[in-house]
C-alpha cells in the first residue's frame, strides 16, 4: 500500500507539529514511506490475528487453515 504524493502532502499540512518544518515533497515522501513500511508487517499480523479469531468463532477448521497458510498468529 503506498499513498499517493498528493496524500503525504495533505498529511503533512493538516498535521500539527511543534516545530514549523519544510520539506521537500520527494523527502515526504519518502519519510511516509519509510513509515508505512516500518508499520506494515505489525499492521498485518494485527489483521491476522483478528481475521483468525472471526474464522475460529465460526469455524476452528477455517481458523486452523488460515494459520497453516498464513503462519501462526501470536497471542491466539
Amino acid at each position: 500500500m503506498e499513498l499517493t504524493d498528493q496524500e503525504v502532502v495533505e498529511v503533512f499540512v493538516n498535521t500539527k507539529m511543534e516545530e514549523e518544518y519544510n520539506f521537500l515533497q520527494a523527502d515526504l515522501v519518502a519519510l511516509a514511506q519509510a513509515f508505512i513500511d516500518a508499520a506494515r508487517g505489525k499492521i498485518a499480523e494485527k489483521e491476522r490475528i483478528e481475521c483468525v479469531k472471526v474464522a475460529r468463532s465460526v469455524n476452528h477448521l477455517v481458523a486452523e487453515k488460515i494459520m497453516e497458510v498464513r503462519g501462526n498468529a501470536q497471542s491466539l
